[in-house]
């Protein structure tokens, strides 16, 4: 979340960060987190010298009771009581602030980098870089969803009646070609110095508050409501609160991270033929990368990060671009995210296959995420990419790599797959 202390020293400008995110009611929210903390702050100091005058107190009946001066002893005894209960008192009045002021910072989302543009929708958002050439295909190309049907590589059908509709069954090249792109993302990860993470699929609530998927995204995960825990959404979840409540050594630093998981969205809402078979599921895999850093280094960290994920979709000649998000279409948690849409040839249409993110201290700080510098406890920032999600990965390699006689697999996967074609 974002820290008070900022808010409070440049109100003006947190009001227009968020107002550039279409925030609603940014400087009534704003205000009201200030009132709040001004309250607490004024409780607290009302604490701190009753507490002050209860020890002073405190140390008077002594010199009291040896003076002989029972009667004044036992006066201020009386007094130091009348303290006790003021301070629990006012400790309680304490805590229902505190607990006040949490609720409303988490409502507030991260402020937008200077570079992030104003916009309300993806058509706002800015497309800064692309790559490759579209594919022109033979004549009767089909898309995705008729193409797994005619290779009998996934099977939604079957996953319908097992678990539910966005539950698919790979089979055969279809689970083989699964298992070669998660391989292939990890062994790049690992030459690109992250290391290999494999994370519980499910976390605990404090968990979710930690990375900002509380309360933001509550209704869009699935809950194991007996435990009070939840599948998880992505494996940045897990990976970031490795380190939730740490004071990171600085020659740890950086962390770099790479984790293979399940990923589980429940998708309310999500209707329409942009959805259609591997364009949005309710469980895939997916390879995310993260990185902790010093603040100076993030945004460095941040390209390279970009440079990773583009060196990726590069390998698997998939024609891609780079948008810099607006405002209005970014993550809560985010100060500034890119996405990656590669270009699906039978639909015609670009599909987002990953977001690489900088989330600066707004993480860290629901983390207590920290590390000492010249002695002092300062946040750290952290980022988080996929590299990548495989549906509309896999998507787009079937489709842009058909033939009359069958699907090409890109060079760079045939080794892991053992095989060039599906046919």
């Amino acid at each position: 979340m974002l820290q008070i202390a900022h808010i409070k020293d440049n109100r003006d400008a947190v009001i227009a960060g968020l107002e550039k995110r279409n925030f609603k009611d940014a400087a009534a929210v704003v205000d009201n987190a200030l009132e709040i903390d001004q309250n607490r702050r004024n409780i607290q100091q009302e604490l701190d010298s009753v507490l002050a005058q209860s020890n002073a107190m405190a140390k008077q009946i002594g010199g009291l009771m040896k003076a002989g001066k029972k009667e004044e002893a036992e006066a201020a005894k009386a007094e130091t009581g009348q303290l006790k209960a003021k301070s629990k008192e006012l400790d309680e009045q304490l805590k229902v602030l505190s607990s006040e002021l949490d609720e409303v910072m988490y409502t507030i989302p991260n402020l937008p980098h200077a570079s992030v543009p104003a916009g309300k929708m993806p058509e706002d958002n800015e497309e800064i870089f692309s790559h490759g050439e579209v594919p022109v295909l033979h004549e009767g190309a089909k898309p995705h969803w008729d193409l797994i049907s005619d290779y009998d590589i996934i099977d939604f059908e079957l996953g319908n009646k097992v678990t539910g509709a966005g539950f698919p069954f790979y089979k055969g090249k279809g689970a083989k070609i699964q298992r070669a792109l998660i391989n292939f993302f990890l062994n790049e990860a690992e030459a690109a110095g992250y290391g290999e993470i494999q994370p519980p699929i499910m976390i605990n609530e404090a968990s979710g508050y930690g990375t900002g998927q509380l309360p933001d995204k509550e209704g869009q995960m699935y809950e194991a409501t007996a435990d009070k825990l939840f599948l998880i959404p992505t494996a940045e979840v897990p990976l970031t609160n490795m380190y939730r409540g740490d004071i990171i050594k600085e020659e740890a630093l950086p962390i770099k991270h790479a984790g293979y998981t399940p990923c589980f969205r429940r998708e309310a809402g999500s209707w329409g033929a942009h959805v259609r078979g591997l364009n949005r599921l309710h469980q895939f895999d997916k390879i995310e990368i993260i990185q902790i850093r010093k603040p100076e280094e993030s945004y460095a960290a941040l390209e390279e990060m970009v440079e990773h994920v583009k060196g990726l979709l590069e390998k698997l000649e998939l024609p891609y671009r780079i948008l810099r998000l607006c405002g209005g279409d970014m993550g809560f948690t985010s100060a500034l995210t890119y996405d990656f849409e590669v270009y699906s040839a039978a639909q015609e249409r670009w599909l987002e296959v990953s977001s690489v993110s900088n989330f600066e201290n707004y993480q860290a700080n629901r983390l207590k995420l920290r590390y000492k510098v010249d002695g002092k406890t300062q946040l750290l920032h952290t980022l988080n990419g996929s590299a990548l999600a495989l549906p509309r990965i896999l998507a787009s390699i079937l489709e842009n790599n058909q033939t009359e006689d069958g699907i090409n697999i890109p060079k760079v996967l045939q080794p892991f797959c053992g095989f060039d074609k599906i046919n």
